[in-house]
């Protein structure tokens, strides 16, 4: 079973990159099949135009996602919601996340906006039926000190939601496998 966790911030000193780097090295060290892919690293086309869907960069995005069982989406929060990046992600690639499990790395710079990732979370559900795992991370800014989560508190969240993502992945799966 393969994973995936996404870094949507295309900000070099993304605080929520940090948050998924700390989910990807609790993954691995629980033993789980990782693939770490920073939007930063792709050139992706704005959706829209119908051309869009059938270029090398977005087909070769798409093949990287078809196979994913379980996905963490890392995020900042930007004016209430989830910054542009993530949501053309979702435009352009949302088939990839097709009956898979999804859950939330939020960064945020204050704590007004935790209630931000929803709308993001009901278009998964709904035009994809994801199952969104009912916990996620929303971490302020003095929870990061660079690459390094800083917060015991957030640290903590982090490793239980990547555990629940394992969780939640193989018990679905394993459902469907029957």
């Amino acid at each position: 079973m393969k994973f995936a966790v996404i870094s949507c911030s295309l900000n070099p000193n993304s605080r929520s990159r940090s948050l998924a780097r700390h989910a990807e090295a609790t993954l691995k060290a629980a033993g789980a099949d990782v693939d770490f892919i920073d939007l930063q690293e792709h050139t992706l086309p704005m959706s829209g135009p119908k051309h869009v869907w059938a270029l090398p960069e977005v087909e070769a995005l798409n093949h990287r996602l078809k196979d994913v069982q379980g996905f963490l989406i890392a995020v900042p929060i930007y004016n209430y919601t989830v910054n542009a990046a993530a949501k053309n992600l979702i435009e352009i690639c949302g088939g990839a996340f097709e009956n898979k499990v999804v859950g939330f790395l939020c960064s945020a710079g204050g704590d007004a906006s935790h209630m931000s990732v929803m709308s993001f979370a009901n278009c998964l559900m709904f035009d994809f039926r994801t199952f969104i795992i009912p916990r996620f991370v929303y971490a302020l800014k003095t929870a990061v000190d660079g690459p390094v989560v800083v917060d015991e508190k957030i640290r903590g969240r982090i490793e239980t939601l990547s555990h629940e993502l394992l969780r939640v992945t193989r018990a679905l799966r394993s459902d469907t496998a029957e």
